[in-house]
């Protein structure tokens, strides 16, 4: 399926671009979630006419998520969780954790979507390098300290 991006999306393209992806991917969530329209004539066309305000409003959200990026990047984040005698976690801290732990600490806007864990769940005490995607183009790194639980 043809379709045209209404905002820049990572490993596809930027705003405005004419791509064609598989239908299930564009059907189920680039159309849902309003990152773009299907390419017809008239969705073009109408683009086109948008594209300024288009074009503000991504780069509103682009020095919005830039401004989080910078007071979270190289920010410590301190997790508790019950953890065994050899240091292993009894459960595991996963980005949802994370996502909600930076949201106490006045980042609302983070979701567990964006937060990237490079080796999966965090299964054992210590500090972790985690990054977190507030934008295509804006990636802060932080540091998850996980301790155990008195």
């Amino acid at each position: 399926m043809q379709i045209i991006l209404l905002e820049k999306v990572v490993n596809l393209g930027g705003l405005g671009d004419v791509v064609r992806v598989k239908d299930g991917y564009a059907r189920n969530f680039l159309i849902p979630e309003g990152k773009a329209r299907r390419a017809t004539d008239a969705a073009i066309k109408e683009f086109e006419t948008r594209r300024a305000d288009l074009e503000k409003i991504q780069a509103e959200k682009l020095a919005a998520a830039q401004a989080a990026g910078a007071k979270l990047d190289g920010m410590t984040l301190a997790l508790s969780q019950k953890a065994g005698v050899d240091g292993r976690l009894f459960g595991s801290v996963t980005n949802f954790d994370i996502a909600s732990a930076l949201a106490k600490q006045g980042f609302p806007q983070v979701e567990k979507a964006m937060v990237r864990l490079p080796n999966g769940p965090l299964k054992a005490v210590g500090e972790f390098d985690v990054s977190v995607a507030l934008h295509a183009d804006v990636v802060a790194a932080i540091k998850v300290a996980v301790s155990p639980e008195v």
